[in-house]
């Protein structure tokens, strides 16, 4: 054999190598790609979630190191509650004509997801390798943590993602969801300290804004021009104030108290949620604007008065606090997690 014919084989077997080496690290390149597209996704979405979370720091920091303290953050709470969100929500549901036909699949996903969410609530004294282990009384004040959401950042959040159309839909979701998710709050701490339903329903403000708000726009009514300078200046102080006021009533010093209570309502709240919001935006063949807008309600913090209806009907407000304040905490991981499940 010709000496050069083996250095000639080698040659090709180093080529033949060389040739097949970029087509051997396709799915290895092709991971490294999708990967890199969910940490991009994930930081865009944090980006979007930074500003209206830094005025929960914001809230939070004010409160404990000024002379803004709680006194004064209750005032702001109470103004926001019962005129400045009400005012709000009226007028985000009320702007624009709602097609009921368009966005019927959505209130559809957004009723079922909050009945997933109570249904899980409920059931956890009822489990029986979790019910030992909680406090009736402790559960029917904290039950509500697991479905009820921070409108404040919903709304803000819902103009970000998708404009005037977002926040449209977000209200509708607020308008058809809120009612449901008061009465079920309300429910277990009216049976457990026998008072009135529908007493603490009428007095509720949410309640009677989004019905007024739905019935209006139902019967073809709208806003004078003349009113929407003023109007704009509400919505926008009550987000502002919403969420500092959120941030001003964090408190983490009673989330020592019931940890397996604790840890089962968040984990409903921020992981199955979420998921559960995925499959009925795909079961409901629900377009993209409006998929989007489901996930991130599904992972929407608590709502920031939740502690304030438990301590007013006479429950431990300290404790549903501190669940408030790391729903509030945990927002900052669980939207971007609801978000980047749209890739799916």
């Amino acid at each position: 054999m010709e000496p050069w014919i083996p250095a000639l084989a080698g040659m090709m077997r180093e080529m033949r190598v060389w040739a097949m080496a970029p087509i051997r690290r396709l799915p290895q390149a092709c991971a490294f790609l999708a990967f890199l597209a969910v940490i991009l996704d994930r930081v865009f979405y944090a980006q979007l979630l930074l500003p209206d979370f830094s005025l929960i720091v914001l809230g939070c920091l004010l409160c404990h190191y000024t002379a803004l303290d709680r006194l004064v953050w209750a005032q702001v709470e109470s103004l926001v509650y019962f005129f400045l969100f009400p005012v709000l929500l009226f007028q985000s549901i009320l702007k624009s004509p709602l097609d009921l036909g368009a966005a019927s699949s959505l209130m559809a996903a957004g009723v079922l997801l909050g009945l997933v969410g109570i249904a899980l609530a409920y059931s956890l004294p009822r489990l029986p390798w979790l019910g030992r282990y909680i406090d009736r009384r402790e559960h029917a004040a904290s039950a509500q943590v697991a479905f009820r959401f921070n409108s404040f950042i919903g709304l803000a959040l819902a103009e970000r993602l998708a404009g005037g159309q977002g926040l449209q839909l977000i209200a509708v979701l607020i308008g058809v969801c809120v009612p449901l998710l008061n009465v079920a709050a309300v429910w277990p701490m009216v049976r457990h300290a026998q008072r009135g339903l529908a007493r603490e329903l009428v007095r509720n403000p949410l309640i009677l804004a989004t019905g007024s708000g739905l019935a209006a726009n139902l019967l073809g009514f709208s806003l004078p021009d003349w009113s929407a300078p003023t109007l704009g200046r509400i919505g926008a102080s009550a987000i502002v104030l919403g969420l500092m006021a959120a941030g001003a009533g964090m408190q983490f010093g009673h989330l020592s108290q019931a940890k397996v209570l604790s840890a089962a309502v968040l984990a409903i709240k921020h992981l199955v949620m979420p998921l559960v919001a995925l499959g009925l935006a795909k079961a409901f063949g629900l377009s993209g604007v409006q998929a989007t807008v489901l996930l991130a309600f599904s992972a929407l913090p608590t709502a920031s008065s939740a502690y304030v209806l438990a301590a007013r009907m006479g429950y431990n407000g300290g404790y549903v606090a501190g669940l408030v304040t790391l729903s509030t905490a945990l927002g900052v991981a669980s939207l971007p997690f609801a978000l980047g499940l749209l890739a799916w």
